[in-house]
């Protein structure tokens, strides 16, 4: 059975403790200083004696939070997003440190499978210079950043697969865009868990690739997932 310590109390969080049970795993220990009765820092003693990790926290405190989870050497998935700045240093000493890391823009199994479509998608319209390409994503009004790590990640992978795409630009347009520029837009608002749009545009017609999140439970189990598998490979980012 594998043990988690939860780092990050929030509908992430308590979405992991209610899911884990049915994936051979443990909740050994909560960490949220935004809550009185549960661990307020991250330390040897409040890990709980955990296998892995799981920190769904916020983007203001993730990267200290990873950084004390290195220097513990405390293998850790990574789903908090809002940190692809300090991805390069954070990475390179967890490998120095030769400790277990897994990090996702998005845990969901469904999304993963969708960016594989996206990026075979992306190079057959590339060869067809009458489609633009353009994406959006909807998230729900308390997300923390925008756009989302998810929506850096797709527009990352658009980019290496398009041949006329080299640019992604993320803020409102006052202008027409530039035929090299692939807009990203974002919307915030209501409840909505998460969806990612591509669209692939001409005069005659249009195509769309959507992914459209019903469940939280898809990031959970996911996280879950990658918990059990990092413990299992021990070592690597």
């Amino acid at each position: 059975m594998t043990k988690i310590c939860i780092i990050g109390y929030g509908k992430m969080g308590k979405m992991i403790e209610q899911l884990a049970p049915e994936k051979d795993c443990r909740v050994v220990s909560i960490i949220d200083p935004n809550c009185p009765d549960l661990h307020s820092e991250i330390t040897k003693e409040s890990l709980g004696a955990a296998d892995v990790a799981i920190d769904f926290s916020h983007p203001s405190v993730v990267v200290s939070n990873l950084e004390t989870l290195i220097k513990l050497g405390q293998t850790c998935v990574i789903g908090t997003t809002g940190w692809n700045n300090e991805l390069p240093r954070l990475r390179d000493m967890a490998l120095q440190r030769d400790m277990g890391m897994v990090y996702g823009a998005n845990f969901s199994l469904g999304l993963n499978l969708f960016s594989r479509v996206l990026q075979s998608a992306v190079e057959i319209f590339d060869r067809f210079e009458e489609y633009d390409l353009l994406a959006w994503e909807k998230h729900h009004a308390q997300k923390a950043d925008s756009p989302s790590g998810t929506a850096i990640e797709l527009a990352r992978l658009i980019l290496e697969h398009s041949s006329r795409k080299s640019e992604v630009v993320y803020d409102k347009l006052e202008r027409k865009p530039q035929a090299h520029e692939l807009h990203f837009a974002s919307i915030r608002g209501g409840q909505i868990p998460g969806t990612h749009a591509l669209s692939f545009d001409s005069a005659a017609d249009s195509i769309e690739l959507i992914h459209t999140v019903r469940s939280r439970s898809t990031f959970a189990m996911g996280a879950i997932a990658a918990a059990g598998w990092i413990c299992r490979q021990k070592r690597g980012v």
